[in-house]
């Protein structure tokens, strides 16, 4: 499976027709990316999402970033990534992560278990699923949306690696040590072709708000040397807890925190490309990738 140095990771589409995004795909595939990352919450499922962008590109890998494992037990979502992978090979990457308790308990109405014994048990069921239709060839690749040193561990030993979500290069840096050589790490990063400090910093603390109500986030946050007093009102996050999430600027900029990614150890970086409308940022895709393809 070939991600490429540098992905696109996005929300957007669940804001637009499904047309629209396999339109989108086409063209990401035709500017060079390798892999689109899709994220589940609230909106569409990200496997049938996944079915649809893989119909309608011909090279490009769909990636789930992350699947809720509490959205669908083990077995239903070993069967999903079967299928998808016996249709498209080596053009889907299965994502798994824990979520938070706000979106388990809150709104799915589920018991939040402690989360890191809950996903290794998770794994030993998705290992034992059964599966009567034809499978794919060859084996199948899995990451974990992983931050903290337990579960990054479990990432490299269980999976092909792990996927962190709204954190630093300076994280990227420990985890890599943490994983050692071969498991892929493939981090998430925001950013923004904004020069304008408080447009910038504003569009940043709305897309990152959500995430400074969920602890798993916070407690990696902290181990990163950032304390309470930095989202203390989660909505007005401080401007160094934003500079240090979401890079904004002009394109150099923009593209040096990417590489820093990649300095730091990181095989494929997930950029996210924040804009302060719900348009689907082509604009932003076409210009970022000569310089980051």
């Amino acid at each position: 499976m070939e991600l490429g140095r540098v992905g696109i990771w996005t929300t957007a589409f669940d804001r637009h027709p499904s047309a629209a995004a396999q339109e989108a795909a086409r063209e990401l595939e035709e500017l060079g990316y390798r892999t689109l990352w899709l994220n589940e919450a609230i909106g569409r499922d990200p496997f049938v999402m996944a079915g649809l962008l893989l119909a309608a590109t011909s090279r490009l890998t769909v990636a789930t970033g992350i699947a809720n494992i509490y959205a669908r037990d083990a077995m239903t979502t070993e069967a999903a990534r079967k299928t998808l992978a016996e249709a498209y090979p080596d053009r889907f990457l299965l994502g798994l992560g824990v979520s938070s308790p706000a979106l388990v308990a809150k709104v799915r109405g589920h018991e939040y278990r402690r989360p890191l014994s809950y996903l290794r048990s998770y794994l030993d069921a998705m290992d034992a699923a059964p599966f009567a239709a034809l499978g794919p060839e060859g084996p199948q690749w899995t990451v974990l949306g992983a931050l903290g040193p337990k579960m990054l561990e479990l990432a490299g030993t269980r999976t092909s690696g792990a996927h962190p979500y709204l954190t630093t290069p300076e994280h990227t840096r420990q985890a890599r040590e943490i994983l050692g050589d071969k498991p892929l790490l493939a981090p998430e990063q925001m950013l923004l072709l904004e020069r304008d400090p408080a447009t910038a910093r504003a569009i940043g603390r709305a897309a990152i708000s959500f995430y400074l109500r969920a602890p798993g986030y916070l407690a990696n946050l902290r181990r990163l040397g950032f304390a309470d007093e930095d989202w203390a009102n989660p909505k007005q996050a401080s401007d160094r807890l934003v500079d240090a999430l979401v890079a904004w600027g002009d394109l150099d900029t923009v593209v040096a925190r990417v590489r820093e990614h990649h300095d730091a150890g990181a095989d494929h970086v997930a950029v996210q490309v924040l804009r302060g409308d719900a348009e689907i940022p082509l604009p932003e895709w076409r210009t970022l990738a000569p310089e980051l393809l």
